[in-house]
């Protein structure tokens, strides 16, 4: 028999993954289950194991030392699994319908065993698809209030949020975000990936010192204003659904940041789909889609908004936190955050490594140069605007004036 070197890492494969679990005791019989390499992400390894006997699955998943998409020149820290895995322990304490169950892990491996949610999709494809979602707002925004409440200061109060913060210390993947999304694209950087036709706009974007300065202040933000623990990578890849069912996945960019940094990453992502479904979508489904897009954007806020003020108004640490006057005072750094983020996001999604399939699969060149170019004016807009659109009314607005 195979034996898995105990607390020696290796990269697993279908076989070696099988004599893990057996070893760990989550299957009996290694010869009795399926086991498939899923994974299409950049940094990990996925299996799916399923039970031929009992129909049950689960899912293996593995970081490597270093950056799949890039290979061994881009090393990467094995602790992020621990991060994630600790990430999705913290947020099932608060909302455990709305991530996957962990059934086991192993640190040394940099082993998460969870919940299978192959009975979902991702969201972003399913949107891609034209599908539409009647629960996302409402379990995105109670994700996003229950996480960055009871992780802040407010909640904790300073020694115990500090304890916790002290797990969640992630320089490998920060640097990745800060690089990607507020160094690279706004200069001449090797990781950027943009076609030619581009380069024009791309070029004003560079040229523009306010917008640079801006972003500038949106990275000091980001690295220094540790409100809350972020999910940290929190786009429409990263959340499965079913028409009842909506699971946020993946947070091992976990880290104590400013809690607008999640909300807008979402937002973002959101504003992508709905600028590239202008070039995509039948145009007998486009208005269903633009208002439901455009709902979901403003109702993910009113639902975050609202709750947010709850558990803020019931269980703000001092007394002094427990009023509407600082409810109001948060909620407003929150809201201004939140569209300086999504702004960043938009712009690296284009111009950046790592784009969305939303805008680089539309299939009419001429369409995707628009989506392209669009997406790039929206990402100034939000930047420059975050402290004159006073609300998501004013966000979708500006879109409504951009589609067809």
């Amino acid at each position: 028999m195979t034996n898995v070197r105990e607390h020696v890492y290796e990269p697993f494969t279908e076989q070696s993954v099988l004599v893990y679990l057996e070893q760990k005791g989550l299957i009996t019989d290694k010869e009795q289950v399926t086991c498939k390499e899923v994974g299409d992400g950049n940094l990990n390894y996925v299996f799916i194991v399923k039970d031929l006997q009992t129909d049950k699955s689960l899912v293996v998943k593995q970081a490597l030392p270093y950056a799949k998409v890039v290979g061994e020149s881009w090393p990467l820290s094995l602790d992020r699994a621990r991060i994630e895995r600790q990430a999705l322990q913290e947020a099932a304490k608060y909302v455990p319908s709305l991530v996957p169950e962990v059934f086991d892990y192993d640190d040394d491996f940099a082993v998460t065993v969870m919940e299978d949610l192959s009975d979902h999709v991702i969201l972003r494809k399913g949107l891609l698809e034209g599908n539409l979602y009647p629960h996302i707002s409402a379990h995105v925004g109670i994700y996003l209030a229950e996480n960055l409440f009871n992780a802040s200061d407010e909640a904790l109060g300073p020694i115990e949020k500090k304890k916790l913060a002290r797990q969640f210390v992630n320089p490998d993947l920060c640097d990745i975000t800060e690089k990607l999304v507020f160094t690279d694209p706004y200069q001449n950087a090797e990781s950027n990936s943009y076609p030619e036709n581009l380069q024009e706009a791309v070029e004003s974007l560079w040229q523009d010192d306010r917008l640079i300065f801006e972003v500038a202040k949106l990275k000091k933000q980001f690295l220094t204003e540790g409100e809350t623990l972020l999910h940290g990578d929190l786009h429409t890849g990263s959340v499965f659904v079913t028409e009842e069912s909506t699971k946020v996945i993946d947070p091992e960019f976990a880290f104590y940041g400013p809690a607008g940094f999640d909300i807008g990453a979402f937002i973002a992502n959101l504003t992508l789909n709905y600028i590239a479904q202008q070039e995509r979508a039948d145009e007998s489904k486009r208005s269903e889609i633009n208002t439901y897009l455009l709902e979901t954007i403003e109702q993910t806020w009113a639902v975050f908004e609202k709750r947010y003020r709850e558990l803020l108004l019931e269980k703000g640490f001092e007394e002094r936190q427990r009023t509407g006057q600082y409810a109001d005072y948060v909620l407003e750094k929150i809201w201004q955050d939140t569209l300086g983020f999504a702004g960043c996001k938009t712009i690296r999604r284009i111009i950046g490594l790592a784009h969305v399939e939303d805008i680089d699969g539309i299939e009419d060149d001429a369409g995707r140069l628009q989506a392209q170019q669009r997406a790039i004016e929206t990402g100034r807009s939000l930047i420059f605007n975050r402290t004159v659109w006073r609300s998501p009314k004013s966000l979708t607005a500006y879109l409504k004036g951009l589609a067809k």
